[in-house]
């Protein structure tokens, strides 16, 4: 039971603008700002207060903490780091926070266009975007070769070679590397590139068109072929796009809200093309209010990454929201040029809302959907297995090797909304006789379970990817650390492939009795237990790839003390290479520059023990 009192609290809460954190008795459960922290604070223990969600939050306080800020746009800054770093559990919380791409153009004698996640200061040029997807942006890379041949090779690559590269061969760079062409005709397609990322796609045509015309009075029938060529492609990529006439830096929010679920789509226009979107489903509480989803999305999505989204100077909305005059000021603030969000819109921009409010819509009709179908597994599984309450988490382990080398075992997570990625976990299995599947899966359960910290963190169920010989090493492995579980026993079940590894061929071993647990090929709670089995199978394999792929480039030099980049160097020049270093003798080895006699020997041992 706890010991707050909100009556002693509430005469030391000051009425300054800040930011509250809301603890139970292990974590934070709630962040919120308040412009006056005391009048804020004060209503959740009002007498009057019947909403839902606010009665449950209250009942779980253990204690607040307050952070006094200068103003109420600070607060709301603060606000979102503290529920980006603690996500508490009464929050709306936006779970896709990655940075966005965008092409960037260097400023160089001859300018590279490439992908970059960030803008970063230190590196000069030009940086176009947001894009919504790094397809995107390779999509508008490859399009890039395609009408203005640019390099797009790093400038380490770029400045090593000596003669032009496969991309020169097949016309998308003028290899100016070693000079293929006139320092003239690079620099103007950089222009041509840059113009038309800017979205002035006509422009570039009618010029491309004047310099044809220019080329063929000429004579230069070559040159005018290649501008005939650039037009061509032109025009039909702008017959692709929906060009926006005065429309520069915009970004559209479509809102969409039933169920407790809500859909938020994000129409991306930039430099007068719509470059994309994407649809997110932030994780909302019971009983939240529209204002509330929305104030959330705002502050996590243009605020999120190490420097921040980049905010366009106009951001529509589908519905309108209280606090939007103070996200206005905010965004205005924190980017450092004037920024507006609108509701009320017309004409071009009506259009794109609309379309934004139609997408969100259809968004949520589906998200619910399948959200009713994977209830729908859970709730036939629960009832073969004769379950008395609702399974919450699942977990699946796979191990993964190839001849016993580099063993990955790996750990996917499932609830009731089907797979939790953040809880995926992989581990790198040593200290077994290669090859032992049996030994590897006792030691990453022994590992997975020794040192429980939350009890929620305890699945209901917990499947084997393998026969009776892997369930037995689990069931043995979780009998030894039943007092980790306290009162909470997962359930496990081993996963037998079938004849010549077909799905609907499976073995359900039931962990105790070996009990065979009968489902069709066609139950739907099948085929929620195989695609968790084989989402564990991919996460295993590709770990253990990502392994064997790293020993194959990593020398067997790294691994010896004392020999670092430039010795190592050394050796492979003098010696031929790692062959020569294997077939050297501790004398030819200490007769290389900086090779000691006792790290002669230390080579010699490592490379032959």
């Amino acid at each position: 039971m706890s010991d707050f009192c909100p009556t002693d609290f509430l005469k030391t809460v000051t009425s300054e603008p800040g930011v509250y954190r809301m603890f139970n008795q292990q974590k934070v459960i709630y962040v919120g700002k308040a412009k006056n922290l005391k009048k804020r604070l004060s209503s959740y223990f009002s007498l009057t207060q019947k909403h839902p969600k606010t009665l449950a939050l209250v009942s779980h306080i253990d204690r607040i903490e307050v952070t006094v800020t200068h103003t109420e746009t600070e607060a709301l800054i603060l606000e979102h780091n503290f529920i980006k770093r603690y996500k508490p559990h009464y929050n709306v919380l936006l779970r896709d926070d990655k940075s966005y791409p965008y092409l960037f153009l260097s400023d160089h004698k001859h300018p590279q266009l490439t992908l970059v996640r960030t803008q970063n200061s230190k590196r000069k040029g030009t940086y176009f975007g947001p894009y919504p997807s790094g397809g995107a942006v390779r999509e508008s890379l490859h399009l890039m070769q395609k009408l203005f041949p640019i390099r797009q090779c790093e400038d380490s690559y770029y400045s090593n070679r000596s003669r032009p590269c496969l991309q020169y061969q097949l016309k998308r760079c003028l290899a100016p590397c070693v000079n293929a062409m006139p320092e003239s005709e690079y620099q103007h397609q950089v222009e041509l590139a840059s113009a038309f990322l800017q979205g002035k796609s006509q422009n570039v045509i009618n010029q491309l068109v004047d310099e044809m015309e220019v080329a063929s009075q000429t004579l230069e029938f070559e040159k005018a072929a290649v501008r005939r060529d650039q037009i061509q492609s032109l025009k039909k990529v702008q017959e692709q796009q929906w060009v926006s006439g005065d429309i520069e830096q915009l970004d559209v929010v479509g809102f969409s809200y039933e169920q407790g679920f809500a859909s938020i789509h994000l129409l991306f226009v930039r430099q007068g093309r719509i470059l994309g979107s994407r649809n997110y489903f932030p994780k909302i509480p019971k009983n939240s209010s529209k204002d509330e989803v929305l104030s959330a999305f705002l502050s996590q999505f243009y605020l999120s990454g190490q420097n921040g989204r980049a905010i366009p100077r106009e951001i529509l909305l589908s519905d309108d929201f209280a606090e939007r005059a103070i996200f206005t000021d905010l965004f205005t603030e924190y980017c450092g040029y004037k920024t507006a969000l609108k509701v009320d819109v017309r004409g071009e921009r009506a259009r794109f809302v609309k379309l934004a409010q139609k997408n969100a819509q259809i968004a949520l009709q589906s998200h619910l959907s399948q959200k009713n179908n994977i209830l729908k597994r859970y709730q036939l599984l629960e009832a073969k297995l004769d379950l008395s309450k609702p399974i919450l988490r699942m977990e699946c382990y796979d191990i993964s090797h190839m001849m016993g080398e580099k063993t990955v075992a790996s750990c996917v997570v499932f609830n009731r909304e089907g797979e939790k990625k953040s809880d995926y976990r992989r581990f790198n299995i040593t200290g077994i006789t290669p090859g032992d599947d049996y030994a590897a899966m006792g030691q990453v359960l022994a590992r997975r379970f020794k040192a429980l910290q939350e009890t929620e963190n305890i699945p209901d169920i917990i499947f084997i990817d393998g026969g009776v010989g892997q369930l037995n090493q689990a069931e043995n492995i979780i009998s030894s650390l039943e007092e980790n579980f306290k009162d909470k026993y997962p359930l496990l079940i081993g996963i037998a492939k079938g004849e010549g590894r077909k799905p609907g061929l499976e073995t359900l071993i039931l962990a105790g009795t070996h009990e065979i647990i009968e489902l069709s090929s066609d139950s739907p709670a099948l085929h929620l237990i195989q695609q968790i089995r084989d989402e564990s199978h991919r996460f295993a394999i590709m770990g253990h790839r990502q392994q064997r792929d790293k020993t194959r480039r990593t020398s067997t030099l790294e691994n010896i003390s004392g020999v670092g980049t430039k010795r190592r160097q050394a050796l492979l020049n003098h010696l031929g290479g790692l062959q020569g270093v294997m077939s050297a003798s501790i004398d030819e080895l200490q007769k290389i520059p900086g090779i000691s006699a006792s790290l002669a020997e230390t080579i010699y041992e490592a490379l032959h023990n």
